[in-house]
């Protein structure tokens, strides 16, 4: 038997920070950890989600404490209101975002290639 797959071993990462989290959720989390500082309409753009869904599921990994959150709250993404127009929010990882990204990239770095 193989080691479990790296990308089976990702899915699980993410369902132990909230056991009802959503694809959408997911890639929006992982756009933003490859594009820090993009704006929710580049996330929409990027992820191929339309605006509402991207900003609703990016809003899952929100802090907590913030209205901007919504539930689960994970605390990973951070929104700041966009410098350039004073609108729309740009978004940034938390501390907790960073490790978690980093933990994402220590388990696609593990990853052993299926022999054919």
């Amino acid at each position: 038997m193989r080691p479990r797959d790296s990308l089976l071993e990702a899915l699980s990462l993410f369902k132990t920070l909230n056991p009802t989290i959503t694809v959408n959720e997911i890639v929006s989390f992982l756009y933003t950890c490859e594009n820090e500082g993009l704006s929710v309409q580049e996330l929409a753009y990027v992820s191929r989600m339309t605006e509402p869904t991207a900003s609703r599921s990016i809003r899952s990994f929100g802090p907590p404490d913030s209205e901007w959150a919504r539930p689960p709250a994970c605390g990973l993404v951070e929104a700041f209101l966009n410098p350039n127009d004073g609108r729309g929010r740009v978004l940034h990882l938390t501390a907790e975002g960073r490790a978690m990204r980093a933990r994402l990239d220590e388990i696609i770095s593990q990853a052993i290639a299926i022999a054919r």
